[in-house]
């Protein structure tokens, strides 16, 4: 016996050395460089970290490679999976691959926005932009974000549906779209940009979407916290976090103007400062 005991000594401290490196590898939270995105990934990981006691890997990645980091492994979780239209096409290829943890917030939408000095007269619907007189003051350009986002393929959808010949849609990024609507505004210029709420620059700005009666940018949206597949078994703690957060998208805007004017770091310190009892919430499932 004392023999069997000496050959098991090493396996047995083996796999509890394995057992602990298991438990303190980081929780790899997928993220996107938008407002909401940002913000709300930072939000989870400062928890996670301060309050639960584990490591987090924040791993910046577009949006199709969050659902195939997902599936793959490579990621444990995303938080920003807008449902049931803008990512279908995503959920419809990873299927049951995936954990839906539930909705982090709600009232989400998709649409293009001017600003209020843009005459409601003469632009209210997308359809108006076909004018050759609007056009021309908009010198053809719709403003957009990355190319992988889902609101830039809805938008290539929605420049067909209207018949927007003679228009271009204006890749780049969150910054850069946000920085032109600015540089409009103080200008007084005319301008249209790929947007959404929740997002800063509607608590920054005085701006309103342009109706889309053929539904070509979707409807009202939830977004989704996603896990991959054996998280909540491996980490329950950490999943029922994920799974219990909800923010209002009102006071999400405003703490999206916070972070915008100071950090995100600061301003996701601040909002867990002003709702202790629902964080005390969300991390133990105790009202």
């Amino acid at each position: 016996m004392r023999s069997l005991a000496r050959l098991l000594a090493p396996l047995l401290l083996a796999a509890l050395l394995t057992t602990g490196a298991r438990a303190e590898a980081p929780l790899r939270l997928g993220w996107t460089a938008w407002s909401d995105a940002a913000f709300v990934t930072e939000l989870a990981a400062t928890l996670v970290e301060e309050r639960l006691g584990q490591p987090v890997e924040r791993v910046r990645a577009g949006i199709a490679e969050q659902y195939q980091g997902l599936v793959s492994g490579r990621i444990d979780a995303m938080l920003m999976s807008w449902q049931p239209r803008t990512h279908g096409p995503y959920l419809e290829r990873v299927g049951n691959r995936v954990e839906d943890l539930g909705v982090l917030y709600d009232g989400a939408r998709l649409g293009w926005a001017v600003p209020d000095h843009v005459p409601v007269d003469r632009v209210a619907t997308l359809a108006d932009l076909r004018a050759p007189a609007v056009r021309a003051r908009l010198e053809g350009r719709i403003i957009g974000i990355d190319p992988g986002a889902g609101l830039t393929r809805l938008s290539g959808v929605a420049l067909r549906k209207y018949g927007l010949d003679g228009y271009t849609l204006e890749t780049g990024s969150e910054r850069s779209m946000t920085e032109a609507l600015a540089a409009a505004i103080a200008a007084g210029d005319w301008i249209v940009v790929t947007a959404w709420n929740p997002h800063w620059m509607f608590a920054a700005h005085d701006l309103r979407y342009l109706d889309d009666p053929q539904g070509a940018l979707g409807g009202r949206e939830q977004v989704h916290a996603l896990a991959r597949r054996g998280l909540y078994a491996e980490r329950p703690r950490v999943a029922g976090l994920l799974g219990r957060m909800w923010l209002p998208l009102d006071e999400l805007e405003r703490a999206l103007l916070d972070a915008e004017r100071r950090s995100v770091a600061e301003a996701v310190e601040a909002y867990i400062a002003a709702h202790p009892a629902r964080v005390e919430y969300w991390l133990s499932g105790r009202p």
